[in-house]
Protein backbone atom coordinates (compact mmCIF):
# COMPACT_ATOMS: atom_id res chain seq x y z
CA UNK A 1 0.00 0.00 0.00
CA UNK A 2 2.43 2.41 0.84
CA UNK A 3 4.44 1.78 -2.44
CA UNK A 4 1.38 2.39 -4.50
CA UNK A 5 0.56 5.87 -2.58
CA UNK A 6 4.03 6.78 -3.49
CA UNK A 7 3.15 6.38 -7.09
CA UNK A 8 0.13 7.92 -6.62
CA UNK A 9 2.11 11.30 -5.23
CA UNK A 10 4.66 11.01 -8.19
CA UNK A 11 1.70 10.77 -10.73
CA UNK A 12 -0.02 13.58 -9.17
CA UNK A 13 3.12 15.62 -8.54
CA UNK A 14 3.30 15.55 -12.50
CA UNK A 15 -0.02 16.17 -13.28
CA UNK A 16 -2.41 17.06 -14.71
CA UNK A 17 -2.35 14.22 -17.18
CA UNK A 18 -4.04 13.78 -20.51
CA UNK A 19 -2.71 10.43 -21.33
CA UNK A 20 -4.05 7.99 -19.20
CA UNK A 21 -1.21 5.36 -18.69
CA UNK A 22 -1.66 1.45 -17.05
CA UNK A 23 1.65 1.35 -15.22
CA UNK A 24 3.36 -2.18 -14.65
CA UNK A 25 2.17 -1.63 -10.53
CA UNK A 26 -1.55 -1.45 -12.18
CA UNK A 27 -1.73 2.58 -11.61
CA UNK A 28 -3.55 4.61 -13.74
CA UNK A 29 -2.26 8.38 -14.59
CA UNK A 30 -6.12 9.33 -15.23
CA UNK A 31 -8.57 6.95 -14.26
CA UNK A 32 -11.02 9.72 -14.47
CA UNK A 33 -10.36 10.93 -17.67
CA UNK A 34 -13.51 12.68 -19.16
CA UNK A 35 -13.26 11.09 -22.76
CA UNK A 36 -12.78 7.23 -20.68
CA UNK A 37 -9.67 5.01 -21.26
CA UNK A 38 -7.92 7.60 -23.16
CA UNK A 39 -6.17 7.54 -25.87
CA UNK A 40 -6.41 3.32 -25.01
CA UNK A 41 -9.34 2.80 -26.84
CA UNK A 42 -8.58 4.86 -29.97
CA UNK A 43 -5.35 2.26 -29.94
CA UNK A 44 -7.44 -0.92 -29.58
CA UNK A 45 -9.32 0.31 -33.26
CA UNK A 46 -5.96 1.25 -34.72
CA UNK A 47 -3.45 -1.26 -33.44
CA UNK A 48 -4.49 -3.58 -36.11
CA UNK A 49 -3.75 -1.24 -39.11
CA UNK A 50 0.05 -1.04 -37.63
CA UNK A 51 2.49 -4.02 -38.15
CA UNK A 52 2.89 -5.48 -35.17
CA UNK A 53 6.76 -6.07 -36.37
CA UNK A 54 8.56 -2.76 -35.90
CA UNK A 55 12.12 -4.39 -34.72
CA UNK A 56 14.37 -1.89 -36.50
CA UNK A 57 12.10 0.70 -37.46
CA UNK A 58 12.47 4.62 -36.54
CA UNK A 59 9.53 6.48 -35.21
CA UNK A 60 9.05 10.27 -34.74
CA UNK A 61 5.90 10.48 -32.87
CA UNK A 62 5.09 14.21 -33.01
CA UNK A 63 2.74 15.72 -29.90
CA UNK A 64 3.83 12.89 -28.51
CA UNK A 65 2.31 13.98 -24.96
CA UNK A 66 2.76 11.57 -22.03
CA UNK A 67 4.39 8.65 -24.77
CA UNK A 68 1.34 6.53 -24.71
CA UNK A 69 1.71 5.88 -28.58
CA UNK A 70 5.39 6.19 -28.01
CA UNK A 71 5.15 3.06 -25.62
CA UNK A 72 2.62 0.80 -27.83
CA UNK A 73 5.17 1.39 -30.41
CA UNK A 74 8.15 0.56 -28.23
CA UNK A 75 6.40 -2.67 -27.51
CA UNK A 76 6.82 -3.87 -31.11
CA UNK A 77 10.28 -3.37 -31.45
CA UNK A 78 10.96 0.33 -32.76
CA UNK A 79 12.82 2.88 -31.56
CA UNK A 80 10.89 6.00 -30.82
CA UNK A 81 11.94 9.88 -30.54
CA UNK A 82 8.72 11.58 -29.07
CA UNK A 83 8.98 15.29 -29.27
CA UNK A 84 5.92 17.72 -27.71
CA UNK A 85 5.81 21.19 -27.33
CA UNK A 86 4.41 21.38 -23.97
CA UNK A 87 7.49 21.17 -21.46
CA UNK A 88 4.83 19.08 -18.79
CA UNK A 89 4.09 16.18 -21.14
CA UNK A 90 7.91 15.94 -21.91
CA UNK A 91 8.76 15.52 -18.00
CA UNK A 92 5.52 13.25 -17.98
CA UNK A 93 6.72 11.24 -20.60
CA UNK A 94 10.43 10.85 -19.52
CA UNK A 95 9.33 9.40 -16.28
CA UNK A 96 6.75 7.11 -17.46
CA UNK A 97 9.40 5.87 -19.59
CA UNK A 98 11.47 4.94 -16.69
CA UNK A 99 8.14 3.47 -15.54
CA UNK A 100 7.91 0.95 -18.34
CA UNK A 101 11.78 0.30 -18.12
CA UNK A 102 11.92 1.72 -22.23
CA UNK A 103 14.17 4.68 -21.35
CA UNK A 104 16.55 2.67 -24.12
CA UNK A 105 14.36 2.69 -26.62
CA UNK A 106 12.02 5.79 -26.45
CA UNK A 107 13.42 9.33 -25.91
CA UNK A 108 11.68 12.07 -25.64
CA UNK A 109 12.67 15.80 -26.21
CA UNK A 110 10.52 19.52 -26.67
CA UNK A 111 9.98 20.05 -30.07
CA UNK A 112 7.42 21.02 -33.09
CA UNK A 113 6.59 19.60 -36.79
CA UNK A 114 8.12 22.99 -37.16
CA UNK A 115 11.83 21.68 -36.40
CA UNK A 116 11.45 19.19 -39.18
CA UNK A 117 12.69 22.44 -41.26
CA UNK A 118 16.02 22.02 -39.74
CA UNK A 119 16.56 18.31 -40.30
CA UNK A 120 17.28 15.51 -42.94
CA UNK A 121 16.62 12.91 -40.86
CA UNK A 122 13.97 10.37 -42.38
CA UNK A 123 11.90 7.78 -39.75
CA UNK A 124 10.44 4.73 -40.92
CA UNK A 125 7.06 5.91 -39.12
CA UNK A 126 5.70 9.21 -38.52
CA UNK A 127 3.11 9.44 -35.66
CA UNK A 128 1.26 12.41 -36.25
CA UNK A 129 -1.95 12.55 -34.22
CA UNK A 130 -3.76 15.04 -31.85
CA UNK A 131 -1.48 17.89 -33.45
CA UNK A 132 -2.48 19.25 -37.02
CA UNK A 133 -5.91 21.28 -36.03
CA UNK A 134 -3.51 23.21 -33.34
CA UNK A 135 -1.38 24.65 -36.03
CA UNK A 136 -1.21 28.03 -37.86
CA UNK A 137 0.33 26.36 -40.66
CA UNK A 138 -1.04 23.23 -41.38
CA UNK A 139 0.09 22.45 -45.19
CA UNK A 140 3.74 23.03 -44.15
CA UNK A 141 3.52 21.14 -41.34
CA UNK A 142 2.21 18.18 -43.72
CA UNK A 143 4.52 18.15 -45.97
CA UNK A 144 7.70 18.32 -43.63
CA UNK A 145 5.79 15.26 -42.38
CA UNK A 146 6.03 13.66 -45.61
CA UNK A 147 9.59 15.09 -46.38
CA UNK A 148 10.44 13.37 -42.95
CA UNK A 149 8.71 9.84 -43.80
CA UNK A 150 10.01 6.66 -45.05
CA UNK A 151 7.27 4.05 -44.65
CA UNK A 152 3.91 4.74 -43.22
CA UNK A 153 2.05 8.18 -41.90
CA UNK A 154 -0.32 7.41 -39.06
CA UNK A 155 -2.50 10.56 -39.61
CA UNK A 156 -5.22 12.23 -37.12
CA UNK A 157 -7.09 15.44 -36.92
CA UNK A 158 -10.19 16.77 -34.98
CA UNK A 159 -12.94 17.28 -38.40
CA UNK A 160 -16.28 18.56 -39.06
CA UNK A 161 -19.23 16.24 -39.07
CA UNK A 162 -19.80 14.16 -42.32
CA UNK A 163 -18.00 11.38 -44.41
CA UNK A 164 -15.90 11.95 -47.28
CA UNK A 165 -16.66 13.19 -51.11
CA UNK A 166 -15.43 13.16 -54.07
CA UNK A 167 -16.55 16.60 -55.58
CA UNK A 168 -14.18 18.38 -56.64
CA UNK A 169 -13.44 18.70 -60.23
CA UNK A 170 -9.79 18.88 -61.79
CA UNK A 171 -10.37 22.50 -62.49
CA UNK A 172 -12.69 25.13 -61.34
CA UNK A 173 -13.80 28.00 -63.94
CA UNK A 174 -13.90 31.18 -61.74
CA UNK A 175 -17.64 31.97 -62.83
CA UNK A 176 -18.29 28.25 -61.31
CA UNK A 177 -16.99 28.95 -57.86
CA UNK A 178 -19.98 28.05 -56.48
CA UNK A 179 -18.94 24.61 -56.72
CA UNK A 180 -16.97 25.65 -53.19
CA UNK A 181 -20.17 25.25 -51.65
CA UNK A 182 -21.13 22.02 -52.47
CA UNK A 183 -21.44 19.68 -49.55
CA UNK A 184 -18.59 17.71 -48.84
CA UNK A 185 -16.23 20.26 -50.94
CA UNK A 186 -12.45 19.83 -49.41
CA UNK A 187 -12.58 22.58 -47.36
CA UNK A 188 -11.54 23.88 -43.17
CA UNK A 189 -13.18 26.31 -41.06
CA UNK A 190 -11.02 29.03 -39.39
CA UNK A 191 -11.33 29.07 -35.40
CA UNK A 192 -10.54 32.85 -34.55
CA UNK A 193 -11.59 32.30 -30.95
CA UNK A 194 -11.96 28.83 -29.67
CA UNK A 195 -13.23 25.50 -29.76
CA UNK A 196 -13.92 23.61 -26.32
CA UNK A 197 -12.60 26.35 -24.05
CA UNK A 198 -9.08 26.15 -25.92
CA UNK A 199 -7.34 28.78 -27.99
CA UNK A 200 -4.68 26.79 -29.39
CA UNK A 201 -7.64 25.28 -31.97
CA UNK A 202 -6.79 26.40 -35.40
CA UNK A 203 -8.62 24.76 -38.25
CA UNK A 204 -11.23 22.17 -38.47
CA UNK A 205 -11.23 20.48 -41.36
CA UNK A 206 -13.65 18.17 -43.14
CA UNK A 207 -13.11 14.07 -44.08
CA UNK A 208 -12.85 15.47 -47.54
CA UNK A 209 -10.43 17.83 -46.88
CA UNK A 210 -8.07 15.40 -44.99
CA UNK A 211 -7.99 13.36 -47.62
CA UNK A 212 -7.15 16.03 -50.47
CA UNK A 213 -4.74 17.35 -48.28
CA UNK A 214 -3.11 14.17 -47.69
CA UNK A 215 -2.80 13.36 -51.05
CA UNK A 216 -2.04 17.01 -52.07
CA UNK A 217 1.58 16.50 -49.76
CA UNK A 218 2.28 13.18 -51.36
CA UNK A 219 0.21 10.54 -49.32
CA UNK A 220 -1.70 7.19 -50.13
CA UNK A 221 -4.66 6.49 -47.71
CA UNK A 222 -3.86 3.06 -46.96
CA UNK A 223 -6.75 2.50 -43.98
CA UNK A 224 -9.64 4.29 -41.87
CA UNK A 225 -8.89 2.05 -39.07
CA UNK A 226 -10.73 4.80 -36.64
CA UNK A 227 -12.90 8.14 -36.76
CA UNK A 228 -10.47 10.80 -37.87
CA UNK A 229 -7.20 8.57 -38.20
CA UNK A 230 -5.47 7.62 -41.45
CA UNK A 231 -3.00 5.41 -42.30
CA UNK A 232 -0.82 6.12 -45.09
CA UNK A 233 2.14 5.71 -47.40
CA UNK A 234 4.34 7.91 -48.99
CA UNK A 235 4.27 8.28 -52.38
CA UNK A 236 5.12 11.03 -55.35
CA UNK A 237 5.69 14.37 -54.02
CA UNK A 238 3.77 17.09 -55.96
CA UNK A 239 5.91 19.37 -57.53
CA UNK A 240 4.53 22.29 -56.47
CA UNK A 241 4.76 21.04 -52.55
CA UNK A 242 8.48 20.23 -53.26
CA UNK A 243 9.28 23.54 -54.42
CA UNK A 244 7.80 25.67 -51.80
CA UNK A 245 9.09 23.67 -49.18
CA UNK A 246 12.21 23.85 -50.98
CA UNK A 247 12.28 28.04 -50.83
CA UNK A 248 11.71 27.54 -47.05
CA UNK A 249 13.44 25.28 -45.92
CA UNK A 250 16.89 27.47 -47.98
CA UNK A 251 15.45 30.62 -45.94
CA UNK A 252 15.36 28.83 -42.82
CA UNK A 253 18.61 26.78 -42.87
CA UNK A 254 20.31 30.53 -43.65
CA UNK A 255 18.72 31.23 -40.19
CA UNK A 256 20.40 28.34 -38.35
CA UNK A 257 17.28 26.52 -37.85
CA UNK A 258 17.77 23.16 -36.07
CA UNK A 259 14.93 19.98 -35.94
CA UNK A 260 14.75 16.19 -34.20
Amino acid sequence: MALQSSMREQIAGLGPWFHNLHLPDGTQTSPDHPFGDFPSFKWQHVAAAVPEDLSGWSVLDIGCNAGFYSFELARRGAHVMGVDVEPLYVRQACWAAREFDFKDQVEFVEGDVYGLLGSDRRYDLVWFTGVFYHLRYPTLALDLVRRATQRLMVFQSMTMPGPARDVAPPDVPLHRRELMLEEGWPKMAFVEHRVADDDSNWWVPNASCVEALLRSAGFEVLARPEHEFYVCKPVRVPEGSSRDLARITTISTAHGCNGP
